[in-house]
C-alpha cells in the first residue's frame, strides 16, 4: 500500500504516477506492475512482480533516483516482498 497523509500528497501521487508506471513496466524483468486507488482517496494498492530478486533490486535503485522517488519519498509505503519459487 501507498498511504498518503494529506490531499496534497495524494495529488503528488496522481501527478507522478503515470510516468512511474510506464517506466516501471518498461524495465527489464518487470512482469506486472499495478497501482490502483482504493476506496480511501489517500491510499493506493500496489502489486508488482519481477522475474527475480535482481530485477526487483534494479527497480528499487531506479525508483530512488527517479522524479517519482524524489517527489514521493516522504509518503508511507506498506509493502510485503515475497520471493516466489
Amino acid at each position: 500500500m501507498l498511504r498518503c497523509a494529506t490531499k496534497e500528497d495524494a495529488q503528488l501521487v496522481s501527478n507522478y504516477l503515470p510516468a512511474h508506471v510506464a517506466l516501471t513496466r518498461a524495465e527489464p524483468g518487470c512482469l506486472m506492475f499495478e497501482v490502483t486507488p482504493t476506496e480511501d482517496p489517500l491510499v493506493w494498492q500496489v502489486r508488482e512482480e519481477f522475474t527475480d530478486r535482481d530485477a526487483f533490486e534494479l527497480h528499487q535503485r531506479r525508483v530512488q533516483a527517479s522524479a517519482w522517488g524524489k517527489a514521493t519519498s516522504h509518503i508511507a509505503r506498506d509493502y510485503h516482498v515475497t520471493d516466489l519459487p
